[in-house]
């Protein structure tokens, strides 16, 4: 029988890492010196989640996809995903800028023979002061300006700047160039993959190997949207105690739950499984089959196609970010 399923955390040292893993979402990373990102749903080859708890524990997602099927992803999720699970859940500590970077849309993935596209979202759980970060140009550019402005080392003149809040919310379609800046903890939604064009690096250093980390910048070209888009970042209602829609896809939703008392939610007009992320507070999550998990701040839940009716009981007030394949 299926239930709500929590997975350990896949910890990421990074170059740009830091340690609000640590001190903000109380998760031990160690012995990494530090964590760029933690994978909390994952079916990327080589990284593929395993279950924490449960009858199902110490299976890997791909197991479960394989075994379950349907039953674990919805109908339609499989019959267009087959046994690969199509979402990638992550947490983001960025102690230092990211590289300047942009992501495949399917179509070229699928040409180059790197498996999916890679649209994505972030939801900014926390800012330190000033925090900012990049989406998009701020002006409509053409393939040669783009191509001559990276040459010169001038591309970051051509880039959208936001700054950051907690409770944000950016959509960044594959194909739109974007970096995280430094300062902020953010939860990412993601389709399963790991293609990534690094643009420019601030021309930074491995502090272990002593060089500096490979740019794909033949590869970014004909993967980047060269179009300006006035309206970069997501606008939502925020809203307590209603389920409030933030982002509508190809490959995911995803809702915005600002809770302080119990709600009842029924998942039978959804043929999808459910992701519940915790990016605030904390909450018990409740089956009709009596079963109970308890999410704090970074922390994540799978409820499978098969189960239809879930209760939230609130620790105080939560956010909690549903996701899901329409």
């Amino acid at each position: 029988m299926l239930y709500p399923l929590t997975f350990e955390t896949i910890y990421k040292d990074k170059i740009w890492g830091g340690q609000k893993i640590k001190t903000i979402l109380d998760k031990d990373f160690s012995p990494l010196p530090n964590c760029g990102e933690t994978w909390e749903v994952s079916d990327v080859e080589g990284n593929e989640s395993v279950v924490k708890e449960g009858s199902l524990q110490g299976k890997s997602l791909h197991e479960l996809v394989e075994q379950y099927k349907e039953k674990l992803v919805g109908e339609h999720v499989y019959a267009q995903y087959g046994n690969r699970f199509p979402l990638l859940i992550k947490f983001i500590d960025a102690n230092d800028d990211l590289s300047i970077q942009v992501h495949p849309n399917d179509a070229l993935a699928k040409e180059r023979g790197t498996g999916f596209g890679k649209t994505e979202m972030w939801y900014i759980m926390q800012a330190d002061e000033g925090a900012k970060l990049n989406s998009g140009f701020n002006r409509e550019v053409t393939k040669d300006e783009y191509v001559k402005a990276v040459a010169d080392n001038t591309i970051q003149e051509l880039l959208n700047i936001e700054t950051a809040q907690p409770g944000d919310v950016f959509f960044l379609p594959a194909g739109r160039v974007h970096y995280i800046g430094k300062g902020l903890l953010l939860a990412e939604i993601q389709q399963t993959s790991d293609t990534t064009y690094r643009i420019y690096d601030f021309d930074r250093v491995d502090a272990t190997t002593g060089k500096k980390r490979e740019l794909h910048t033949e590869q970014a070209v004909d993967a980047i949207d060269y179009h300006y888009y006035g309206q970069y970042k997501t606008q939502y209602d925020k809203k307590l105690n209603e389920s409030v829609n933030a982002v509508k896809s190809d490959y995911f939703v995803t809702n915005v739950l600002n809770f302080n008392q119990e709600v009842a939610h029924d998942y039978t007009h959804i043929d999808s499984f459910v992701i519940l992320i915790c990016v605030a507070g904390g909450l018990t999550i409740e089956t009709t089959g009596g079963y109970s998990v308890s999410l704090k701040m970074g922390q994540c839940a799978l409820i499978p196609a098969s189960i239809n009716n879930v209760t939230l009981v609130p620790d105080g007030d939560m956010t909690v970010l549903e996701t899901y394949v329409p």
